[in-house]
């Protein structure tokens, strides 16, 4: 008959972990019995080792020299007395102030002058239009500004030159807005041009300034600057 033994009683059942255990403790044995290091107690001279105190270091000491005052004035020995009976010219300041003794101006006593400013009146509404060398016979108004104006549109036709715009370039039509005022005395001024080209304000300005003078146009029965726009437009031939 075979014996039966207890399974707890069997000790290969741990005999992995015991291995492992023991093969940790041997490692750990042999790493301390290889790092372990011994020392020759007569090879250490304590007298040797010296300690040396830093040296102290001596600091300067620096003063500030002490700014003193400036000496006081010395006063001249010899004083020189003014004269008091040298004359001194005294500047009078007189008061703006009114005085109570000064008579009451009425305001409708005080003239003032009135300066007339010379406005200049349309040509489309002065009541009675500038006369152009040869519009003396029409009979009203209206007829003396129509004859002005074909008066002065016929001479620029033939005064300008129409030729300048090819010269310059241009081509198409052609605007040139002119404004120009007739003074008191019936003469031409103040002549103001705009144009495509500097070149034809000029000649616009040219042919206006030849002009005759005329007869003043008025407004109320007085003597007025006109104020007159003229266009030009022309068509450039290619």
């Amino acid at each position: 008959m075979e014996t039966k033994k207890n399974p707890k009683a069997d000790v290969r059942r741990n005999s992995s972990i015991y291995f492992a255990v023991g093969l940790a403790l041997m490692l750990l044995v042999v790493n301390y019995s290889i790092n372990y290091k011994t020392y020759n107690k007569g090879n250490i001279d304590i007298g040797q080792v010296l300690i040396v105190e830093p040296p102290e270091e001596e600091i300067p000491i620096t003063r500030h020299k002490e700014k003193l005052p400036p000496p006081p004035p010395v006063a001249p020995e010899e004083f020189e007395v003014a004269d008091d009976e040298e004359d001194i010219e005294e500047t009078v300041i007189e008061s703006t102030e009114d005085n109570e003794d000064d008579p009451i101006i009425d305001i409708e006593d005080v003239q003032v002058e009135e300066e007339e400013e010379d406005v200049p009146v349309p040509f489309a509404f002065i009541e009675s239009v500038p006369e152009f060398p040869g519009c003396e016979r029409k009979k009203n108004n209206t007829e003396k500004r129509k004859c002005m104006s074909e008066k002065i549109n016929k001479m620029v036709q033939r005064k300008f030159n129409t030729e300048l715009a090819s010269e310059l370039g241009l081509s198409g039509k052609q605007r040139i807005s002119v404004m120009f005022k007739i003074d008191k005395q019936g003469n031409v001024i103040g002549v103001q041009s705009r144009a495509p080209h500097p070149r034809l304000e000029r000649e616009a300005e040219r042919v206006i300034n030849l002009l005759p003078k005329m007869k003043p146009g008025k407004q109320r029965g007085e003597s007025v600057i006109v104020s007159y726009s003229l266009p030009i437009i022309f068509q450039v031939q290619n």
